[in-house]
C-alpha cells in the first residue's frame, strides 16, 4: 500500500490556485483510477484507488496547508506505513511554472505544508513530487493564493496530467527510477 498526499487548501475560495496544485494532481489520479472507496477521515478526504495491483491512498488533507501534518502523520500510522510509502505533491515558487522535480526526501524548502509534515514525521526521508508555479517579483502570499493566468493554465493543464503519470510510475518503479525518468525532461 501507498499513500499519495496532494496538498493544498479546503474551500471554494482556493479552488485552482497556485498553492492547490497538489489537489488537482491528486483529482487527476482519482479521474483515471476508479476509486473503489472514498472516506473522511483523520482531517483528509481519502479515496481508495489501484494503481496495477498496488493499493493506493489518495489524500487531500481538509487542514490548511500549514497544518497539512495532522492529517498526513495519523493516516501513516493508522495504516502502519513508512515514509518510504509516502509520496507528497505540492507547489514549489522555486521552479518555473510547468516544471517538475521528483525528490527522495529533503528540507521543506520554506514550504509551510511540508515543514508540518516534516514535523510531525519527525523525518525528512520521505518522496516529494514538486509542481512549479513561479515566483513573484513582490507579495507572495497573493501569489500563491491567486488564479493562474489563461496562458499559464495552460502549461499547468499539461503539468498535472505529468505530474499523475510520475505519481503513477513512482508506485510502480520506485523514487529512483521515477527521479531519473521526470527529472530529465521536466521542461513544460
Amino acid at each position: 500500500m501507498k499513500l499519495i498526499i496532494g496538498l493544498g487548501n479546503p474551500g471554494k475560495k482556493y479552488h485552482n490556485t497556485r498553492h492547490n496544485v497538489g489537489f488537482r494532481v491528486v483529482e487527476e489520479l482519482a479521474h483515471r483510477h476508479k476509486v473503489e472507496r472514498q472516506e473522511s477521515k483523520y482531517d483528509a478526504i481519502i479515496a481508495h484507488i489501484r494503481i496495477g495491483s498496488e493499493k493506493i491512498l489518495i489524500v487531500k488533507p481538509l487542514t490548511y496547508m500549514n497544518l497539512s501534518g495532522r492529517a498526513v502523520q495519523p493516516l501513516l500510522a493508522y495504516y502502519k506505513l513508512g515514509m518510504e510509502d509516502l509520496l507528497v505533491i505540492y507547489d514549489d515558487m522555486d521552479l518555473p511554472v510547468g516544471n517538475l522535480r521528483v525528490r527522495s526526501e529533503g528540507g521543506a524548502g520554506g514550504h509551510k505544508g511540508v515543514t508540518s509534515i516534516i514535523e510531525r514525521l519527525g523525518g525528512r526521508g520521505f518522496a516529494r513530487l514538486r509542481l512549479g508555479i513561479g515566483r513573484p517579483e513582490d507579495e507572495t502570499i497573493d501569489w500563491v493564493l491567486g488564479k493562474f493566468s489563461a496562458r499559464e493554465q495552460a502549461v499547468m493543464d499539461q503539468t498535472i496530467s505529468r505530474a499523475a503519470d510520475a505519481a503513477e510510475y513512482w508506485v510502480q518503479h520506485g523514487i529512483d527510477r521515477t527521479m531519473n525518468e521526470y527529472n530529465s525532461r521536466s521542461e513544460a
